[in-house]
Order: C-alpha cells, then structure tokens, then sequence
C-alpha cells in the first residue's frame, strides 16, 4: 500500500525489531558477545525499523550521550544500527528508519525534569536532541518513528523544533517521514502518517494516512519465553489484519521480539515468510493500491476490497476483492463491488466511469475476472446487475499452487 506522504514516499511494511533492550546493567553483559552476534534481519524482505533506543535508555549505537550504556561499550561491543543499515541497504532497495523512545525511566534528567514540572529541559537539552541529530547525521534513516512522548508536551520535547530541522535543513529533509508521537496530544494529529494508538485498526475508511502497529506475540513488544503457541497470530490473523488495514488506508507495521543473539525466532520467521509467500502472489492488490468506494462487501462477511492506482486505460478500473473465509461448502459466493445500488450519478462520481443502470452492469462484454496466482485458469462467474456469483477453481488445483490464507480476485471492469 501506497504511503501518500509530502513526497510520495512508498512505505507499505515495517518490521520492528526490539531485541537487545536491556533492563539491568547485569542483563547488558549476558548479551551476545562480539563473535556470536549476526543479525539476519535484512533476509526477511522487508523494511526494517529497529528501536534504536527504548524507554530503558540503552541505544544500540555508540551514544556519547549514554553514558557507557549502549551496544558498544556493553554486551556485544558493536555498532548495531550501523551493521544492520549497512545489510539493509547493501541487499536492497529497502527503506531504513529507527524508532527512537523520547522518554527514559531511569535517566536522571528526566527524573529531575519532572520533579520541576517539566519547567525545565535539561534531558531534552543534554540527552534527548544531541541523540536524535546524531542518529539523522550518522545513519540517515527515511523514517523516524518516536515513542514515549506521553508524559510531555510537545513544547518540552521542542518537537517543532526537530521536525522543522528534519523536513528542512537536515540530510534527509528530501525522502524522511514521521509519525505522530511527539508529544501530549500529537496522536492523530500531526504526522506524515497516524499511530493513533497501538494496534489500531478502525475497520473504516480514513482520510489521512495511518499505521496499525501491531505484534506477532500478542501480548508483549520484547521478547518472552512464558508463552504458548496460543500466545502468537496465526499467518491467518496476520494476512487478515494486512488487508483490513489496506483496504481503509492503512499501512502496517509488524514487531517482532529478535535475540540477543540478532535472531528471529523460527516461529517469528515463519510468520514473516508465510507473509511474504502470499505477498508473492497477492501483492498486486496491496502494493501500490488504493482504497475502494467500499472497504468491504456487507452482504458477504469478511470480503474487502481495494483499487488498483494505475488503472489499464483511462476508461478501466481494477477492483481486488479478497476473501478471506474460503466457501467450503458449496465453493461459490456472491460479492458486491459496485455495492447495493448501481446509479449512474453515483458511480460516475465515485469512479468516473458511466455503468449505466439499464440492463445488466457486469456483463462479459464490460467486466473480466481472474484470480491472482491462478494463471491462465478461469474463473468462472455469473452477474445480476450489480452481484457477482463466482465459482471457484477447483481447491486442489489452488493448494498446489500455494494460494492460501486469503484469495484474491482482480475484477477488472472497462
């Protein structure tokens, strides 16, 4: 999906990584030692956004303003932001951004700050934006993710400040994004895109631009050995949060907890390739889409829909319609992509093309349909003014070819 931003940048998937938090100097120096740590994160395909700093204060660069407390000075002796930017960007075209935690529990500063009821800034001051400029001088990240601004205003993180130096004066004022915790108040306000709140999916179209950041283990965005399988999303439950977010607008990004040792767990890895498979095939319809007229078909539950952005011809539009409760039974179903009512107001207005209201609007003259990942196997399928009825490819013939999870079908109307 198509990040819409001030520049047009294409961001669609983020994979956080936070791993290496360290809660206790002690917890630092049982992390992976110099010779053992190899993140392999850049092999997942994605783009990654490692939290560069948590709200425990411990960076995973050299920070001259961290007091000893980072990945070089303690426990694997690197420069981790630096490596895994250098993989990133040495394998692919992938976009590199950081998640940066305003606040920190334990930094004196911050504690003294509020104990003057933020009527001071030295954390800000001495700790706060001394990093913040080193991370967009150093690395160059094309996104900065802040976190843990609920405890201040803006004006004490002198977030317009930093964000005017971003977007003008700094060495990736052209391409970077942001999005929207900077502060008491920001959330769903200010921003290239929305965070509005963790995993936040309204399930309806919005105006702006917005994320849902969520976790592969439910309950937690570290990394926990007190789980059960119960515990993680399914590859369903994750392709279905994908595309209910796509459909109104959204992008996603996806945290996963790595090791100390910079490695993904197989059941997170699992998860991101199963991802990445239906991408392969279904990507059509996320990638680069747009929303429909309709996020979801209310006739026929969990059907949604998205538009292709770059229609064939001026006089064609691309609907993906993707179910993701396949029809055992009977392995048929009827969708609506046009909605209840067909009106030539309505949908010249809506899509710019002229249906028509006589007769019958989805003919075989005006409308192809083919399911992504199937070839040149046809899909059989009959309408009734504004109703598609389709009829499956035969199940086997699907499985042997990976479809999976959630089909898709390109209706493609001229």
């Amino acid at each position: 999906m198509g990040l819409v931003t001030r520049f047009g940048f294409p961001v669609w998937m983020v994979v956080v990584g936070l791993g290496l938090v360290a809660w206790r100097s002690d917890a630092a120096q049982g992390m992976a030692p110099r010779t053992r740590y190899e993140p392999n994160w850049a092999s997942l395909d994605q783009r990654p956004l490692p939290r560069c700093k948590h709200h425990d204060g411990f960076t995973l660069w050299p920070s001259k303003h961290s007091f000893s407390w980072n990945s070089m000075d303690v426990g694997p002796k690197r420069d981790i932001v630096k490596e895994l930017a250098a993989a990133v960007r040495g394998v692919s075209d992938l976009k590199f951004g950081l998640y940066y935690s305003l606040f920190e529990w334990f930094n004196r500063l911050w504690i003294d700050d509020k104990l003057h009821l933020l009527m001071q800034q030295h954390f800000v001051d001495q700790k706060v934006r001394p990093e913040q400029l080193d991370l967009v001088q150093e690395y160059l990240p094309e996104i900065i993710w802040s976190d843990g601004d609920w405890e201040a205003p803006a004006k004490y993180w002198k977030s317009e400040q930093f964000i005017a130096w971003l977007y003008n004066d700094s060495p990736v004022r052209d391409t970077v994004v942001t999005n929207d915790r900077w502060g008491m108040g920001t959330a769903c306000k200010h921003g290239d895109f929305y965070n509005c709140a963790d995993r936040f999916n309204p399930g309806v179209l919005q105006s702006h631009k917005w994320e849902n950041a969520f976790t592969l283990e439910r309950s937690s965005w570290g990394q926990r050995f007190d789980v059960s399988l119960s515990n993680f999303m399914s590859t369903k439950d994750l392709i279905k949060e994908i595309v209910t977010t796509v459909s109104c607008n959204g992008n996603v990004l996806i945290n996963v907890g790595p090791t100390k040792y910079g490695t993904i767990l197989p059941i997170f890895e699992e998860r991101l390739r199963d991802m990445g498979r239906w991408l392969k095939i279904n990507g059509e319809g996320i990638y680069g889409s747009v929303p429909w007229i309709y996020q979801n078909d209310t006739e026929t539950p969990n059907v949604w829909y998205t538009r292709g952005q770059q229609a064939e011809s001026n006089s064609s539009i691309a609907i993906y319609a993707f179910v993701l409760d396949y029809p055992y039974d009977t392995n048929e179903l009827d969708i609506h992509p046009l909605g209840k009512e067909v009106t030539i107001s309505r949908n010249v207005h809506l899509t710019g093309l002229d249906f028509g209201t006589n007769g019958e609007v989805l003919t075989k003259q005006t409308t192809k349909v083919v399911m992504l990942g199937m070839g040149n196997t046809k899909v059989q399928w009959t309408s009734s003014h504004n109703k598609l009825h389709i009829k499956f490819p035969p199940k086997n013939h699907m499985d042997k070819r990976g479809l999976d999870y959630a089909w898709t079908l390109k209706i493609t109307i001229t």
